[in-house]
């Protein structure tokens, strides 16, 4: 690209629109179940902004779309597992989400477990991420009922499948064959999954964090279920630049407002997408890249309500089953 021609901006509200009449037309078809629309809760335990934004738009997103949503505020963290539980039990709710960090510590990760699978519309569940990282696509062997990824990954993929970047001619498993990205990020919610996903797909993915930077490609040959990791080193700013030297696609995720990835890392023509809640990249970014997505937030949305549905859908088909 060149300051004479700058890349294009491609904002995630133009992708989002694509699953919205989808996501209507399940509701509709629930309505026999669900009358009212089904229930989707949120917990919010904290007072970051980023979440107080992702609970206004995922309400207004589900309430366009035919979906109840209810946001739970709890300043007494401490109530916030036994309320999860009783959303749980409770059958008038279709799925939970909770707004993260609540401790900013390990407990999360253990208020992520406490969500029942059945309800999980975010995907953190162990038994999700499991699937994931040895790519099984069903929770039971009759492949009848689906499992599900974490919402922010997945809504990486299908904006690259938006951009392109997917090559529909190869085979399901290699349709990155060819790509090399880059994730600065390595979050067990989105950064750590997201590289995964990619090098299941074929990709060869630098995963990039505060410590070292890490190469995951899929194991050998298409029916291999898990990828390969190999410690590339220390991270490093020489490190960085020369893993972006031929980078396809340059995924951003720091929660800083001050992090800003270099603009003369990125190779000419690059995709770059960030989907933290800050701006990774700065002004200049579409002098070097030919696409840029400078937020993920509304895709996000649309992939958790989808995995809600697919949730109602698992819990009907095991009801049918047990009749």
């Amino acid at each position: 690209m060149s300051v004479n021609k700058p890349g294009r901006t491609i904002l995630a509200s133009t992708i989002s629109k694509i699953y919205d009449e989808e996501i209507r037309q399940k509701v509709e078809s629930l309505r026999p179940l669900r009358p009212e629309g089904p229930l989707l809760v949120g917990f919010l335990a904290n007072s970051d902004p980023a979440a107080e934004m992702y609970a206004r738009w995922t309400q207004k997103t589900s309430e366009a779309l035919g979906i109840r949503y209810e946001l739970r505020r709890f300043a007494d963290k401490d109530l916030l597992e036994e309320n999860i539980i009783e959303a749980n039990n409770d059958d008038g709710v279709d799925g939970i989400m909770i707004y993260f960090p609540v401790f900013g510590n390990a407990q999360d990760q253990y208020l992520q477990q406490t969500v029942c699978k059945e309800k999980d519309v975010e995907g953190l569940n162990h038994v999700y991420y499991q699937n994931l990282y040895h790519n099984v696509r069903y929770l039971d062997d009759h492949e009848t009922l689906k499992s599900i990824l974490p919402c922010t990954p997945l809504a990486i993929v299908k904006i690259l499948e938006y951009l392109k970047i997917y090559n529909p001619l190869l085979p399901d498993g290699n349709q990155m064959y060819g790509k090399k990205c880059v994730v600065v990020n390595r979050s067990e919610i989105v950064g750590r999954p997201l590289a995964a996903l990619l090098a299941n797909d074929g990709a060869t993915v630098y995963s990039v964090d505060v410590n070292n930077i890490q190469k995951f490609t899929r194991g050998e040959g298409l029916s291999a279920i898990k990828h390969h990791v190999e410690d590339l080193g220390d991270y490093s700013e020489q490190l960085l630049r020369d893993v972006c030297r031929d980078a396809d696609i340059v995924i951003t995720g720091v929660p800083s407002e001050s992090y800003k990835f270099p603009t003369e890392y990125i190779r000419d023509g690059a995709i770059c997408i960030n989907f933290s809640s800050f701006k990774n990249f700065s002004e200049d970014v579409k002098t070097k890249a030919s696409l840029y997505v400078p937020m993920t937030g509304k895709v996000t949305i649309a992939m958790l309500l989808r995995n809600m549905l697919r949730l109602v859908d698992n819990r009907e088909k095991i009801k049918a089953m047990r009749q």
